[in-house]
């Protein structure tokens, strides 16, 4: 259940931060987290729950914290050694952030889908095999198998079956973010975090990202991050509406956007794609 702003406050006021409380509808919960560099307060008191095979958006505009939200769910804030993180962030009843965590595991439960598709320096069957050999697996057959079954649940193998040992550089941008999607799906994520995947597309191949997203969600959690009003508006279950490093409001789009309590939300709603 989402929860808003005023609740949430009044509500961790009461509970008690640990794993016998953890909501088990929810694949990941975020509890009192704080990000600081220096003095800039980044992400300020962020609560929030994750439900099960939906896709969650984080709107707002640029620099409210969307993508430093995003780093924390898989620890990529370790590698800025200048950022302060605090509270919790719980998958499968376990904190995250605890120091003793296998940071690799965590990475592999969420897989990420930059702004823009990276391959890996190798042909396009070892980009996704990759992922797969990851698992620990070495059999030649289940590999091949694996990566046909993951290029097709990204609407690829068509276009590259007969191109498997070429350099991803012969595919399109768009083709190659599906590429990157494949290779993410292949370490079997609980979670796809996806920062603005579209946003160097052209709008053909936003719109096959899209469709991909709406098909995934049966059977992975997808948080996308966005500053586009209207994509949110197309994709989203849920909508977390950000600003200054806060969730200002959060629910579904058809009550967020026809019935906005804040100001700022208004203010965006006018002004925002």
């Amino acid at each position: 259940m989402y929860l808003l702003k005023e609740e949430m406050i009044a509500h961790d006021k009461t509970i008690n931060i640990m794993k016998t409380d953890i909501d088990t509808e929810s694949v990941l919960q975020i509890k009192n987290l704080n990000v600081h560099a220096g003095d800039h307060h980044i992400l300020k008191n962020i609560n929030l729950r994750i439900p099960k095979n939906k896709v969650i958006v984080l709107l707002g505009p640029s620099g409210c914290g969307k993508t430093t939200l995003l780093k924390c769910m898989n620890r990529l804030t370790d590698i800025n050694k200048e950022l302060e993180v605090s509270g919790h962030i719980y998958i499968e009843n376990d904190d995250i952030l605890n120091t003793s965590t296998n940071v690799p595991l965590i990475r592999q439960k969420m897989g990420l889908l930059g702004q823009r598709p990276y391959p890996l320096p190798m042909s396009i069957y070892k980009n996704v095999a990759y992922g797969i050999r990851l698992k620990g697996v070495r059999d030649k057959k289940m590999i091949n198998y694996s990566v046909e079954k993951h290029l097709k649940e990204v609407g690829l193998w068509d276009e590259v079956k007969d191109r498997l040992h070429h350099s991803p550089g012969i595919l399109s941008i768009g083709q190659q973010q599906r590429l990157c999607l494949a290779r993410g799906l292949a370490v079997k994520p609980r979670i796809i975090l996806a920062d603005e995947p579209t946003s160097a597309l052209d709008p053909i191949s936003s719109k096959i990202i899209e469709n991909l997203f709406r098909d995934l969600k049966l059977n992975y959690t997808i948080i996308l991050v966005t500053h586009v009003l209207r994509q949110a508006v197309r994709l989203a279950d849920n909508v977390v509406f950000m600003s200054n490093g806060e969730i200002i409001e959060q629910g579904s789009p058809q009550k967020l956007f026809k019935h906005p309590k804040s100001a700022k939300l208004k203010e965006y709603m006018v002004n925002g794609n």
